[in-house]
């Protein structure tokens, strides 16, 4: 991991995403301002549990804070037949492909009992 590069990040989306001083972001991680002014000057590294905070918080991917990527968020597509549905993380397209297996499995159910009529 690339201390210098992880601190640049943050540093920019403390100044461009909030009104907040580093005392003030620091607060709101339950961190002292000094810790937060390590990581933005690259001197610290925070673990990967507050990595994960601080991509939540400022909505971007933790690949983008960790220097791995320069697109803030990633998108993930579903394709289907009439064109594709974006979906914002792994969560949510986890979620609508189980969605999309149970609206088969109703979908089959309704048709079963249409031929059995």
């Amino acid at each position: 991991m690339d201390k210098k590069e992880f601190g640049k990040r943050l540093r920019h989306l403390r100044k461009t995403k909030t009104p907040y001083t580093v005392k003030e972001f620091g607060s709101k991680f339950n961190l002292a301002e000094s810790t937060i002014s390590g990581y933005e000057n690259g001197a610290r590294m925070p673990d990967v549990g507050m990595i994960n905070r601080f991509a939540d918080f400022f909505n971007v991917d933790t690949d983008y804070l960790l220097g791995r990527t320069n697109q803030p968020r990633t998108e993930i597509n579903i394709a289907f037949d009439g064109g594709a549905v974006d979906v914002e993380d792994e969560e949510e397209r986890e979620y609508l492909m189980r969605q999309r297996e149970e609206f088969r499995k109703l979908k089959k159910r309704m048709q079963q009992r249409l031929n059995n009529s």
